[in-house]
This record gives C-alpha cells, sequence and structure tokens, in this order.
C-alpha cells in the first residue's frame, strides 16, 4: 500500500540521517486498527537486514526509492548494528517470532520484551516496539518476578526505581534509535502507558518531523468510514451507517445464530472465531492451580448465555490458530493486533445503556479484568469508573475492527441492544 511504503521511506531516510550525524532519535508511527503498523515494523527490520548484507534488490527493484539504500556506504552503515523488534504481548509475540523464523535474514532472538531490553548486556541500535501503547509504566506486575525486575532494571539502568520511569524509558535508555507504533486508543488497561506519555512522546515526534501517521486501511473492506462509525457508537453517538460495500455488519439478536454463522464462515474462508470483553470471569484459567492436570474437555465453562456455553480461550500463544480456537472464546488480550475474516463480538453487561441518561456506561460489577480495575497502590492513582470506561470501549473498538470481511455483533444489554439495533439497522 502506498501509505505504509511512504512510511517505510521516509524512515529509512530519516534514520540513516540520524545515524550519519550520531544524533539519538525516537520515531512515532500511529494509526488506527489495520492501518498496517505491524506490517510498517516487520518490514523496516527484514529491509534494514538487508541493506546490512546488500541482500534483496533484483534487476526488476533496481531503481525504486528503496532500492537507493543498497549503495555503497548505506551497507557499511548498518553492518554490525544490533536490531530488534519488541513486542509486548504475549500471544502476538509469538506469532512475530515464528514470522522471524520464516524470512530470510531474521530469527526469532529479535523478538524481544521490554524486559529483555532491559536486562541486555549490550545496547541495542535500532529497536521497533510494535503496539507500544501497551508498554507498562510502574504499576503491579502480572507476578511477584516481574515487579522484582522492574524495579531492578529500574536501578540498573537509572541508579534509582522512580515511580515515574516506564518501559519506554528502558528503550530509550537501551536503543540509540527506536520507532514506536502505537495507537492511544487501543491501550486496553491501567498498566498501559499512561495517555500524558503517550500525548509527549508524540508531541516530542511531531515538534522532530518524525511522526508518520498511517491512515490507509490494510484490514477492514469497509474502510475508514467503518473504524470511525465504531468509534462514534461507543462514544455514545448516533452516526448514520456508512456505505459499508460488501463488508458484512450485522447486529445479531440470537447467541446460537452467532455460533453457527462463524462456524459457517470458518468453513468457507478460515480464520473466524468468537470473541468477547471481560464481562465473565475465568473459571478455566489453565494457570490456576491443579487445572493442567484436567483434561480441557472437563474444565468449567466460564460464559453462558441462553444456554449455550464456551471456555475462554485455553492457549495464550497465538490462540486464533490454536486447535480448539473455534470452540472458545477469545479475549482481548489474545487478539489485539490479529486480522480474522469474520469476527464474531459479544458485548457483555461491562456495557450498558443507561435509561435516563441514554449514555453508554461502564458497569464495574459485571467486569471481571481484575488487573484491568486495578488501582496503582504504589504510585497512589484509584481509577473511577469513568477512567476505567474508556479503557472497556478500547477494548470493544478493538475488537469490533478485528474482521476484514464482516463483523457479527451479540448484545447483552437489551437496552444497549436496541439502540445499537437503530443504528445498525440489518439484523439478524
Amino acid at each position: 500500500m502506498p501509505d505504509q511504503e511512504r512510511a517505510i521511506l521516509e524512515i529509512l531516510k530519516a534514520l540513516f540521517d540520524d545515524i550519519e550525524t550520531r544524533r539519538r532519535s525516537t520515531m512515532v508511527v500511529a494509526g488506527s486498527p489495520g492501518t498496517g503498523k505491524t506490517v510498517v515494523g516487520i518490514s523496516l527490520i527484514k529491509t534494514l537486514r538487508d541493506i546490512a548484507t546488500a541482500r534483496g534488490v533484483d534487476e526488476a527493484e533496481q531503481g525504486n526509492a528503496i532500492s537507493d539504500f543498497f549503495a555503497r556506504g548505506y551497507p557499511e552503515m548498518l553492518r554490525g548494528m544490533r536490531v530488534g523488534m519488541v513486542v509486548p504481548q504475549q500471544s502476538l509475540r509469538t506469532s512475530i517470532a515464528k514470522v522471524f523464523d520464516r524470512a530470510p535474514g531474521l530469527d526469532r532472538t529479535m523478538v524481544l520484551t521490554a524486559y529483555d531490553v532491559g536486562r541486555a548486556e549490550e545496547p541495542y541500535d535500532v529497536l521497533v516496539v510494535d503496539e507500544a501503547h501497551r508498554l507498562n509504566h510502574r504499576a503491579n506486575q502480572s507476578s511477584g518476578s516481574l515487579n522484582h525486575a522492574f524495579r531492578q532494571i529500574n536501578e540498573r539502568l537509572f541508579g534509582t526505581d522512580s515511580l515515574e520511569f516506564t518501559q519506554l524509558d528502558w528503550i530509550r535508555a537501551r536503543s540509540s534509535h527506536n520507532i514506536l507504533l502505537l495507537d492511544a486508543e487501543q491501550t486496553v488497561r491501567p498498566a498501559d502507558l499512561p495517555p500524558e506519555v503517550v500525548g509527549e512522546v508524540v508531541g516530542e515526534a511531531k515538534a522532530s518531523h518524525l511522526f508518520f501517521p498511517l491512515k490507509t486501511q490494510m484490514r477492514v473492506k469497509a474502510g475508514a468510514d467503518y473504524i470511525g462509525f465504531i468509534k462514534a457508537v461507543l462514544a455514545g453517538g448516533s452516526p448514520a451507517l456508512p456505505d459499508l460495500g460488501e463488508y458484512d455488519l450485522r447486529l445479531i439478536d440470537d447467541i446460537g445464530t452467532l455460533d453457527a454463522l462463524i462456524r459457517q464462515r470458518d468453513r468457507e474462508y478460515g480464520l473466524s472465531r468468537l470473541t468477547a470483553g471481560y464481562a465473565w470471569s475465568w473459571k478455566s484459567d489453565p494457570k490456576k492451580k491443579g487445572m493442567k492436570r484436567i483434561p480441557l474437555a472437563e474444565r468449567p465453562y466460564d460464559i453462558e448465555i441462553d444456554g449455550y456455553r464456551w471456555r475462554w480461550n485455553s492457549a495464550d500463544k497465538d490462540w486464533i490458530t490454536s486447535p480448539h480456537a473455534l470452540d472458545e472464546i477469545g479475549s482481548i488480550h489474545t487478539v489485539q493486533g490479529y486480522d480474522l475474516n469474520y469476527a464474531g463480538v459479544i458485548i457483555g453487561r461491562d456495557l450498558r445503556l443507561d435509561g435516563a441518561t441514554g449514555e453508554i456506561r461502564f458497569d464495574r460489577t459485571q467486569y471481571h479484568d481484575k488487573k484491568g480495575i486495578e488501582n496503582n497502590r504504589r504510585r497512589g492513582i484509584v481509577y473511577t469508573d469513568h477512567e476505567i470506561e474508556r479503557y472497556v470501549k478500547n477494548i470493544y473498538a478493538v475488537l469490533l475492527t478485528r474482521g476484514i470481511r464482516g463483523t457479527y455483533v451479540y448484545v447483552c444489554d437489551e437496552a444497549l441492544r436496541d439502540r445499537l439495533r437503530a443504528l445498525v439497522v440489518r439484523s439478524s
């Protein structure tokens, strides 16, 4: 796509200029869901590796803009440089590592966590950070060992465990040039980088002419109009349904119909999955004591609606292609960053329509992601319902923009279902 190719070319020009003049730099690639941020990141690293080895340009490609970087001087500039890609999300990191394994000149050791960067003996020359908005600030991590590691890395890099240091600070301290792929509206937990931190780094990049926006849709066939429609609906507006072309957006009134449709689409097109907001507890969590000893078919169900039952995703790595995915429901933590042909989205009772105000509101009693509502005791931050509502609406915006060909929506709150029916029009 021209939008992504333009961004890659402009980033390479800026990067080589900074390398040549020995300037440290932070670049930002920003775009809505489906604009190809991950594709740009992987392509950048592949191109840098190819230039370093003077590999990858044949006669048919000679003379295009990027081929100019294979000329004398540029390969020498990159030779011996340490390059890596940081992926905060475990599931997506596993999938990208597989891509790196298959690509000539790349290997999975180049795919890193923020902790890998913080612990590394040698600094990196170039780091690309996918889903950079999912980097953490100083908040309670998922385990005691990671809390200990967070403190150790801060002390090692900065001499003190200041509560102000974030994983973004690690990236910037341990790389001369970092390229952040982000969308501030895809933060989904309070532990993610705070909006003010993201805003500050975006502002710095714009002031330095190192901000590269992506606007062309690579995922959703309905394009940017659909993305804007979804965002407006979740914000409580009553937008007109845009012309979606052949994109199949439907509000489904019966949960059994939703399940059957997704199975049918999976047979026809593949990669069609059910997803949901975190409005049900995870009874079948394989990390619970003794759960792994219980056969999958005998584990408790997590989600029950009108007699239909499902378990949450039993695989936390690359769930979408796992053997049992079609019989399970994926959460935000296993689908963010992925593409589906058709997405079935269940909007749980964590979002409801306020009958008095007509606004879409968050219901804390129906939200079961403990990390999603956890206060930051270290920093003395108590998150209000209004603040958590922003994360929950971001979650649903991500889920509703996974489908390439179509999205089917089931809404648990009856009043909210009626509101969306009036907006979507087409229903089944």
